[in-house]
């Protein structure tokens, strides 16, 4: 049975989900349709992004992936259908799709306008490709190939020296503020050293890493790489983002000393 998901910035009982839906099911009766979110704020690629790029690799392969994410078109930016990684993803090219691959896709293909367009792309060309796709699987038969797409540059961690500057890029349902600063980056530049995280232009503070988050009393600031290998700041059983006055503008610095730990 082919899967279809759905990554949009509508709200999940808008009639735009229940469209799109009705129209894949009765072309296609034999789709199985998955809601990755709903909740995408409005023409948010970067959080869009996110979620995909850490969901979609959990999924079967031959999955499509529609992005309904700052859907209209331009003369620079044009729907697209792309397979990377054994998936297939159809959206507007308005650099999401820099944000999801880590590498160059397979096949990229610009999809055609469609007939009488009723300026809802994602109902008129969207769920036409992704019909396409579940049925024969051949991508290259959807448009012309293309050899690129709209690049956009993800916020990554800097180094200055001896110290790490971070910015929150995503705040989860707990509002756990995820961080730009990897696993990897952490114990290359911090060689098991001393270190300082500092939140908010130091007025919070933190010099533990987590293993989990009950190793920190409820109610208490802390640090830790979670599932992603990212570090994410929260509080136990509380709201750190509300509590902290976190956005994803928000920077985190850490700072590492000579001193060894012990």
């Amino acid at each position: 049975m082919p899967i279809v998901t759905l990554t949009t910035d509508w709200i999940q009982d808008d009639y735009y989900t229940g469209a799109i839906k009705g129209k894949l099911l009765t072309a296609c009766p034999e789709l199985n349709i998955i809601d990755i979110t709903h909740h995408i704020p409005p023409f948010n690629t970067a959080r869009a992004a996110f979620v995909l790029k850490n969901s979609f690799c959990h999924f079967p392969p031959g999955t499509i992936h529609i992005i309904g994410v700052n859907t209209q078109p331009s003369a620079e930016e044009k729907f697209l259908a792309i397979e990377y990684e054994g998936h297939f993803f159809i959206g507007n090219d308005n650099g999401i799709f820099g944000l999801i691959f880590r590498e160059q896709p397979s096949t990229i293909v610009e999809l055609p306008a469609a007939d009488g367009d009723t300026g809802f792309g994602t109902l008129d060309i969207f769920v036409q490709a992704a019909c396409l796709l579940a049925r024969k699987g051949e991508i290259a038969a959807l448009g012309k190939t293309r050899k690129s797409f709209t690049r956009s540059i993800p916020r990554r961690a800097t180094i200055d020296r001896d110290i790490i500057h971070g910015s929150v890029i995503y705040i989860d349902s707990y509002q756990n503020a995820i961080t730009n600063i990897t696993k990897e980056l952490y114990e290359r530049i911090g060689k098991d050293r001393h270190f300082e995280i500092a939140l908010q232009s130091n007025y919070y503070k933190l010099n533990r890493i987590n293993k989990r988050y009950s190793d920190t009393s409820v109610g208490e600031l802390l640090a830790l790489f979670n599932s992603l290998d990212l570090l994410e700041v929260a509080i136990n059983k509380g709201n750190a983002a509300e509590l902290l006055n976190l956005t994803t503008s928000s920077t985190i610095r850490i700072k590492f000393f000579d001193k060894k730990k012990k």
